[in-house]
């Protein structure tokens, strides 16, 4: 700290470490914060997609701008907690968190518009969050890290398609009446389906539909196997350095070295 930098007063370490400890403490009060925090992400992703299914009510602009401010809340208490740093304001999931606060503000000077829809799915993304939490607190999210991973990109991607096809199709196309529609329409054409009861016949449609099926069906296919395939632990081979292996193999299958994969024991 230089000496044309103040002095933080002691009310402000004071808050900084409070917050430090519910943040990164292991107390049971300091647990049941982040756990907390894990049901609010898990509440506002859910009510994002949930709201985006029906039209804008009165009600959901009132939980939108309610959500907003708890959200630029914890998005302060964040920034206190790291004092700050533009590391923190430059990381690519505090972007996301401002992109999606400004969006449930927007209703107070704008009208709601109905972009605003793609904007909020971005909030999906905080579900690694959610992931890493899990992951140290339970042996069941270790153990299944990769199929969990998966099934969240799966889920954040065919939602996001989703509002997108659907802010850019329901006011145009006929056969998209509501986000169901879309929804319908997005996985039947990453599947390859394709029933053609739904169709897109716009140019920016027709383009929107090239892409999901150029980009999306290889991405859908590949997260779709991982999430089915026999699970693998990773552990490297000393000898020939294959680092995936069945959960209960003594011997690696690329060269036959014996391997010791760390188990969890069962102290039951």
């Amino acid at each position: 700290m230089t000496s044309d930098e103040p002095e933080p007063s002691s009310d402000e370490r004071s808050l900084r470490q409070r917050l430090q400890t519910l943040y990164h403490g292991n107390a049971p009060a300091s647990r049941s914060f982040r756990y907390g925090l894990i049901a609010f992400d898990v509440f506002t992703i859910g009510f994002f997609i949930v709201s985006s299914v029906g039209p804008e009510a009165q009600w959901v602009l009132v939980v939108d701008v309610i959500l907003g401010f708890l959200l630029l809340l914890e998005f302060i208490a964040r920034a206190i907690v790291l004092k700050g740093s533009l590391r923190f304001f430059l990381s690519f999931g505090a972007l996301v968190d401002l992109i999606v606060i400004a969006s449930l503000m927007a209703p107070l000077i704008f009208e709601n518009l109905a972009f605003l829809r793609v904007v909020r799915m971005l909030r999906l993304l905080r579900s690694y969050h959610l992931l890493h939490e899990l992951r140290q607190e339970w042996a069941f999210f270790r153990r299944n890290e990769e199929v969990i991973q998966s099934s969240i990109n799966l889920t954040i991607f065919i939602f996001t398609v989703t509002a997108v096809v659907y802010v850019l199709e329901v006011d145009d196309n006929a056969n998209i009446n509501n986000y169901f529609d879309a929804l319908y329409f997005t996985v039947s054409t990453l599947t390859t389906t394709g029933f053609g009861d739904i169709t897109l016949t716009d140019t920016l449609g027709r383009a929107l539909a090239v892409v999901i099926m150029v980009f999306g069906v290889g991405l859908f296919l590949r997260l779709v196997q991982t999430i089915f395939r026999p699970p693998k632990v990773a552990y490297r081979c000393p000898d020939c350095g294959l680092n995936r292996h069945d959960p209960d193999a003594i011997h690696c299958k690329h060269c036959g070295a014996s391997i010791k994969i760390p188990t969890e024991g069962d102290w039951n």
